[in-house]
């Protein structure tokens, strides 16, 4: 009798580690499905921070489905569970020395903080430290190994598939970002670069980049125009060029992106993606601070927000996406140094928003407001308008599948009509952030819809794209701030089954 009972116990296990393997392949592969994304940084740093129910709350009020954490508390990774939303945890800089002195020291830190709440907390990511190399160099040689003990850890767990370690780097490990393609790693951290480059292609992890075009801008003594830093459009001729690659860059975050990768390539290691672990734009500064401003930070990461979800790269690598996360959730006030560094926060703490902002590209190109719509001119040059369509269905990224053969605005097959379709619908995703209808004199408005027969212009009334708000007091999170409507993070079918698998899992394995 005995026997038995111990063979079905140990029957029992394999099956509980067996549906476990099975939910992470399962997860993984659908969250895999998901595509591009923005999420975001939570801080904590704060006088009024929301209980962690709450947060969870206006995450899921704002459908925000990716965020990162700068520790493991356990409050938070409680109220996560259960709701799809995807975790990075992280592992502080006052803990790396402990961990990657002592194997035994990170195998307890994954129980603690990583297998103890999954599967029902969809944690899928470690990032040890924050900017270690530059933040806190005295823990650099130790950094490394760190990672190497927690990886072992995972892999001890049966996590390591499902869970990545990386470590969140900013720009300032690379000596000259621009021009992209000549940037490198600052030499005096070679050794430790390698090392990582190298734990990240063997692990198929990402490299964890802190990219801040506020600060590239704020400090570089005028080199680029602000328009550049706010994704604002810049005309053909005032665009930024590599002038070995012949790139083009239309925000200062792509060419930040790409000199990463560069700098990455100038070790000889490729394929090792890039994720943005923080960015964004502080909403308000002293008198020394004048940009930073809620409408730069408003311009800033509604604009970032649908360049990241077209899902496409940087010009070097165009068809890796960009995922993003925004910094941050909230305005951190108790943090140090200028004001700026206290409000880069999106949501006030009961929920509205800071100023508005919209995770939909829809949303922001919606322009039926202005009642206009954006088409090339009986009389334009050729050569430039064929000059202006490519640029539109190139750099200026608007959608032109429907003007491709066997398409609803393929026909008539003539250049007036493909550059009309494609410079309004870049006119309508980017007018909000300032674009102009003139592309070099070739363009021009019209109050009359352009649409013809099943080729429905962007803006037209007929448009299947139409823009949705989202109220906070409806939610009973509080009034909404003079600015603000809020940030439609918006959830997609998978992160719902992704919750519904892990719920079902999880009630499984109890």
């Amino acid at each position: 009798m005995l026997r038995l009972c111990l063979a079905a116990i140990v029957e029992g296990m394999k099956l509980k580690r067996w549906l476990l393997s099975v939910l992470f392949l399962v997860v993984s592969t659908v969250s895999n499905a998901v595509g591009a994304f923005v999420g975001v940084n939570i801080g904590t740093d704060a006088t009024d921070i929301p209980s962690a129910s709450s947060v969870v709350a206006i995450l899921k009020l704002h459908q925000i489905t990716h965020v990162r954490l700068y520790n493991a508390n356990e409050h938070m990774l409680q109220a996560l569970s259960n709701t799809g939303i995807e975790v990075i945890v992280g592992v502080t800089d006052e803990e790396i020395l402990g961990i990657g002195e002592s194997a035994s020291v990170a195998a307890a830190w994954i129980s603690k903080n990583v297998a103890a709440y999954m599967p029902s907390t969809n944690i899928t990511a470690i990032a040890v430290g924050s900017e270690v190399l530059t933040s806190v160099p005295n823990v650099a040689p130790v950094l490394v190994p760190a990672m190497n003990h927690l990886h072992t850890a995972l892999v001890a767990s049966n996590l390591n598939f499902r869970v990545k370690v990386s470590t969140p780097q900013s720009m300032d490990v690379i000596s000259r970002p621009f021009p992209p393609s000549t940037a490198t790693f600052n030499s005096s951290w070679n050794s430790t670069i390698y090392q990582l480059l190298q734990f990240l292609k063997n692990t198929n992890s990402s490299y964890m980049l802190n990219a801040y075009p506020y600060y590239g801008y704020t400090k570089g003594d005028g080199i680029f125009p602000i328009e550049y830093a706010l994704f604002t459009p810049l005309s053909p001729v005032k665009q930024i060029v590599d002038p070995n690659t012949l790139f083009h860059y239309n925000s200062m975050f792509e060419a930040m992106v790409d000199a990463t990768y560069y700098a990455i390539e100038s070790f000889n290691f490729n394929n090792i993606p890039i994720i943005v672990t923080e960015t964004g734009w502080p909403s308000f500064g002293a008198a020394n601070e004048p940009d930073a401003t809620a409408k730069n930070a408003e311009a800033y990461n509604n604009n970032l927000i649908m360049r990241v979800l077209n899902g496409s790269g940087p010009p070097s690598q165009p068809k890796i996406a960009i995922n993003t996360y925004l910094y941050e959730l909230f305005n951190e006030d108790k943090r140090k140094g200028p004001i700026s560094e206290k409000n880069w926060g999106v949501f006030y703490a009961n929920g509205s928003s800071i100023y508005s902002l919209s995770f939909s590209a829809s949303n922001l190109s919606n322009a039926n407001s202005l009642g206009s719509f954006c088409v090339a001119k009986d009389d334009a040059d050729t050569d430039k308008l064929q000059a202006g369509l490519n640029w539109a269905c190139g750099q200026g990224q608007a959608n032109c599948v429907a003007i491709q053969p066997g398409r609803p605005c393929y026909s008539p097959n003539n250049l007036k009509s493909h550059a009309s379709y494609a410079y309004n619908d870049y006119f309508q995703k980017m007018h909000n952030a300032g674009a102009t209808c003139d592309f070099d004199g070739t363009a021009t408005t019209t109050t009359e819809d352009p649409s013809y027969g099943s080729c429905i212009y962007a803006g037209s009334a007929n448009s299947s794209i139409r823009g949705r708000s989202s109220s906070s007091t409806a939610y009973g999170l509080g009034p909404v701030s003079p600015v603000g409507a809020g940030l439609n993070l918006q959830v997609s079918p998978l992160q719902y089954l992704i919750s519904f698998i892990s719920v079902f899992f999880a009630m499984l394995l109890s």
